[in-house]
Order: C-alpha cells, then structure tokens, then sequence
C-alpha cells in the first residue's frame, strides 16, 4: 500500500502521514520545504519518498506526476493549500493567483492525473481537502472560499459519474473547520471559533474516507452549524459570515 499526500510538512498532511505509517502506508510526501519533509520522514515507521516541489505550478505537478505515476499508489490526498483574509479591493492580486494556482489548480491537475490511473486499474482513493468555507460565500476571505467551494464542487461531480459507472474508485472531499494549524498564521488571522486538533480531525476523515462518505465534515458542531444554515436566508448569512470573519481580526491582535 502506498499513499501520495501533498501539504505534508505540517499540520493536517504530516498528521494523514503518521496515521497512514501507522497503518502500514509507504508514502510519498510532496511540500516546498524539504527541511520539514525530512522532520516528518524521520517519525514516520515506513517507507517514506520526499519531494520538495511547489506545485502550484501546474508544470510542476505534471512533472512530479510523470516521476511516480508507475508507483502502486492506492491514495490520494491532495491537502495543500493557502487562506488570504482581507477585504478584496484590498489583498494582493499575486497572493491570490498564487491561491488560487495552488487550492484550485493543483487540485485539480493531481485529480485528473491520478484519476485516469485509478480508473485502469477499477481501484483507489482520492481526497482533496476542501473546508467548512466550500459551503458558503465569505467576506474578508472571498477568493478563499470561491476556491474552496470549487474543490468541493468538482470532487461531488466526480463521486456522481463514479457511482454512476459502478466504479471501485473513491473520490471524496474533507471539509473541516478551523484546526491547530499554520493556516491562521499564513493568512494572517485568528480565530473565534474552536479549533480542532489536526490528528482528531486526520483520523476522523479516514474513517469516514474507507467508508466512500462524499462529504465528510469532521465535528459535530460543524455538522450542526452547516444544517441550520439551510434555514437561514442567504442575505442573512452573509452578514453573519462578515461579522465572522470580522472577529477574526481582533483575535489575531
């Protein structure tokens, strides 16, 4: 068994990494910081391939996928990924395209790449980590959400013509909350909201991953939350998220 993860040298892609060592994984860990990847590879019990790439490049990740596409990969985790916060008159055009070229790009480059393998063989998993956000419009992290709600929204396309065909290939997407992780720190934001821990929230999304769940939204609350939300109106919830998001700012401070 061998699992491709991206996003691996922290917080949720290093926690997919040490659970899935654990269950016998040899793996394959895909981040642009190589010292990290190595700090990951030396706790993990099996064996571990890095690769130091930036893949929001999408040469990049073509490349990186020519290199191993031979493997016997039988998971996907596409896990990578970046939040800007700010109004968006205000954040930096180039921080977006780079978001946007990583959170939507590369998710869907790896995708397709890995999925035209996964269906020659009837066999495999993929799960690309969208968010809580996906479900939503929010102000102050527009661009965030708009490519959130895009990786979820290609994921459940794929999951339908899958099922449609009968296939034993598993796609799926993870839609968490807030975490303990370097997201905040990156998109320069706090958070009012609890926060979940990274390892709670990575062995929760492969349980519910081996069971072919489409949408897995780890926490309770968070399930709570996205059900009484298809009550509110749509107006309404946008003034709720801003206020959200808004809060944001003073926890950060």
């Amino acid at each position: 068994m061998k699992a491709f993860i991206t996003g691996a040298s922290s917080g949720l892609g290093r926690e997919f990494a040490r659970l899935l060592s654990e269950q016998g994984y040899d793996l394959i860990l895909v981040a642009r910081r190589k010292e990290r990847l190595e700090e990951v590879k030396k706790e993990l019990k099996t064996d571990v391939a890095i690769y130091a790439v930036d893949i929001s490049s999408t040469f990049n990740c073509v490349k990186l996928f020519n290199k191993i596409k031979n493997e016997p990969i039988d998971l996907v985790i596409n896990n990578a990924g970046f939040g800007v916060f700010g109004d968006f008159y205000e954040t930096k055009l180039e921080d977006e395209l780079d978001m946007i070229d990583l959170n939507i790009k590369a998710v869907h480059t790896l995708t397709k790449l890995f999925l035209k393998v996964f269906k020659e063989r009837n066999r495999g998993y993929i799960l690309n980590v969208a968010s809580i956000a996906s479900f939503f419009s929010g102000p102050q992290m527009a661009s965030y959400y708009a490519t959130k709600s895009y990786v979820l929204h290609l994921t459940e396309a794929i999951f339908e013509e899958l099922r449609r065909e009968e296939s034993s290939v598993y796609i799926g997407s993870l839609c968490p909350g807030p975490m303990d992780t370097e997201f905040g720190k990156v998109a320069n934001v706090g958070f009012s909201l609890k926060k979940y821990e990274s390892s709670e929230v990575a062995r929760y999304a492969l349980l519910k991953m081996f069971e072919r769940k489409r949408v897995i939204v780890p926490g309770f609350s968070f399930r709570c939350f996205l059900f009484l939300s298809r009550f509110v109106p749509y107006w309404l919830q946008l003034r709720i998220l801003y206020t959200i998001q808004n809060k944001k700012i003073s926890q950060k401070m």
